[in-house]
């Protein structure tokens, strides 16, 4: 599995948290989540995935948690991995990104998890302003893929 993001430190410990995320498209935008905490940030919609939870679930409720939007179509893109410290978490993750490209269909309100806001971009501008070389990776493929 491809791996993206900040190099392994040496002798830590690493908890394996698996996510599911999307990249949301409607004509020619793209549906973000803007994070303020720990750090202010651009992000694919998505999140990790409760035990129990499998990865189409997680991402049903963690798109409409970060944008108030309900999805549709949801098609598996690919996955990948990037080793990180999530200090709201106090955790130190290896995280298993898995990726799905979907619709958005019906706008249900605010996004209902703090610090979340949702926003729709061009595929150039939500390129740019994702702070994850993975989200971007997975972006940019979709962007290819449609010509856009």
């Amino acid at each position: 599995m491809r791996r993206f993001g900040e190099r392994l430190v040496p002798g830590q410990r690493y908890k394996a948290r698996p996510g599911a995320y999307a990249v949301l498209v409607r004509g020619d935008q793209f549906l973000l989540t803007h994070q303020s905490e720990p750090r202010p940030e651009y992000q694919l919609p998505g999140g990790g995935i409760d035990p129990g939870e499998g990865p189409l679930a997680a991402l049903y409720r963690e798109v409409v948690e970060e944008t108030g939007w309900r999805i549709a179509q949801p098609r598996w893109l690919g996955a990948y991995r990037r080793f990180t410290y999530m200090p709201e978490y106090d955790l130190w993750a290896e995280k298993i990104c898995h990726l799905y490209l979907a619709r958005p269909v019906l706008r249900l309100g605010a996004p209902g998890e703090s610090g979340h806001e949702a926003h729709w971009l061009s595929g150039p501008e939500a390129l740019e302003r994702l702070a994850n070389p993975g989200d971007r990776h997975f972006l940019a493929q979709v962007l290819h893929r449609f010509n856009m």
